[in-house]
């Protein structure tokens, strides 16, 4: 089961709990998750407090500043997510450490973040399920690259998350210490991370039908055009319409490959769509939505009708 943030409820530390570790380190998922929270918790301690927070923190230990920087992020521009199926995006970054930071050592991880709001108190957050993979290119210097996996049929969405999310970067060095001991020492535990280094756009998948009647049709005589315009709903894991939309219609003459838009018209408050045209020749009329932040651009299959004298 995966973590969800809610900002009533937990700081940021508590938030990016979500992360996973190697299998190296523990024995499963949860247990990544667990291990990571105690060191994110540490570290976010003050900004726990400063926003009327409890972080469960003993006394003021805290993980000291790993000497690692990140920069050269990269993510895709936008991440299409659907009702059930997992998606994932991949990020890469430059990382670059100290000469006493032991990247090759197994008890040391790092991965990529994707965070909605600001950084200190996110609404929400996503990580992947491994940490990232690296490649040392200098003594100071490696190139990782790293998966986010989202899953929204585990609730790690709610509606309102979709559109601009911001990426980041962290690092953890363990040297030894083990998160399930007892004598777990996080004050001997190396902490690095950096938000705001990109941006993407979580979007809520959508979907476009398109339905031209009658067929065939006498030339001159009216088309009528139906559709419906649905995205995905991430809290009730279904497709829902998508009201109040500009679509156009567009039609394509048989035997040519370019479409022309003979007009825009709006979804109802179901997302059903409903125009007419004139027939002239036989040719395909489909509907498309040029999108928004939270909701990709689709294109409906066109739909041929033939025009008879």
């Amino acid at each position: 089961m995966r973590i969800r943030a809610t900002v009533a409820a937990v700081s940021g530390a508590l938030a990016l709990s979500a992360l996973a570790v190697p299998a190296a380190h523990a024995a499963g998922p949860s247990s990544y998750r667990a291990d990571v929270a105690k060191v994110f918790q540490a570290a976010h301690a003050p900004s726990a407090a400063k926003a009327g927070i409890s972080a469960r923190v003993a006394g003021d230990e805290m993980p000291y500043d790993l000497d690692v920087t990140f920069s050269n992020l990269k993510v895709a521009k936008a991440v299409k997510v659907g009702t059930t199926s997992h998606v994932s995006t991949t990020i890469t970054y430059t990382m670059k450490f100290g000469a006493d930071v032991d990247v090759r050592a197994k008890d040391f991880f790092t991965g990529p973040f994707l965070y909605r709001g600001s950084y200190d108190m996110p609404q929400n957050e996503l990580f992947g399920d491994l940490p990232a993979t690296c490649s040392v290119t200098s003594a100071t210097t490696a190139n990782c690259k790293g998966k986010i996996d989202i899953y929204p049929a585990d609730e790690e969405l709610w509606n309102a998350d979709a559109g601009t999310w911001r990426a980041g970067a962290l690092a953890i060095a363990y040297n030894g210490q083990d998160p399930e001991s007892r004598d777990f020492d996080i004050t001997k535990v190396g902490f690095a991370e950096k938000g705001g280094l990109g941006t993407t756009l979580v979007q809520r998948n959508s979907k476009l039908t398109t339905s031209a009647k009658p067929k065939p049709v006498k030339k001159g005589k009216t088309v009528t055009v139906t559709g419906k315009l649905s995205r995905a709903n991430w809290e009730s894991g279904k497709y829902s319409g998508y009201s109040g939309q500009a679509v156009k219609l567009q039609f394509r003459k048989k035997g040519t490959t370019t479409y022309k838009t003979l007009k825009t018209v709006k979804t109802n408050s179901t997302g059903a769509l409903k125009t007419t045209t004139k027939a002239t020749v036989d040719g395909y009329y489909r509907f498309i939505f040029v999108g928004n932040t939270t909701t990709p651009a689709v294109n409906a299959a066109g739909d041929l009708v033939r025009v008879k004298k």
